[in-house]
């Protein structure tokens, strides 16, 4: 919870979007781009935020032998939906070091190796995991 509220207020000191363009909300579910969104996922996000978008079992408030938070799901059963799209492709752009002042967890930038298609197809992708009502919450964050 300090996590998700040192973001936020972060964010708001920061005052920009960390270099991510503004064509949200990400609504596209088209089949290529959530297609494409999976396999980016499985590459890039899987080995940490699990294949079934689960997250790491007790990621409140476990830590991982480095003493790091654990990653949590983006299933819709974590704190992901609760959070606009500007930010969480920001945070997957930037890495969570770009809005956590002195941040040493392991969510680091993927910004040189997915442009923002591919980081737009991961996100719809996420979001297709979402229930209806954690889909439409998250999607009027937007304004």
């Amino acid at each position: 919870m300090k996590l998700i509220l040192l973001v936020i207020v972060s964010i708001l000191l920061v005052g920009n979007n960390g270099g991510a363009h503004t064509h949200f909300p990400i609504t596209n579910k088209d089949e290529a781009t959530l297609v494409l969104g999976k396999a980016l996922y499985e590459k890039k996000c899987a080995s940490c935020h699990a294949i079934n978008l689960s997250g790491a079992k007790n990621w409140k408030e476990g830590k991982d032998e480095d003493g790091q938070r654990l990653p949590p799901p983006l299933n819709g059963t974590g704190h992901t939906w609760h959070h606009s799209d500007k930010l969480l492709h920001g945070i997957i752009k930037n890495g969570l070091a770009y809005y956590v002042k002195d941040y040493k967890g392991k969510m680091g930038a993927f910004g040189d190796v997915l442009n923002d298609k591919e980081i737009d197809s991961v996100l719809a992708y996420i979001k297709s995991y979402w229930n209806k009502d954690n889909y439409e919450h998250q999607i009027n964050l937007q304004n």
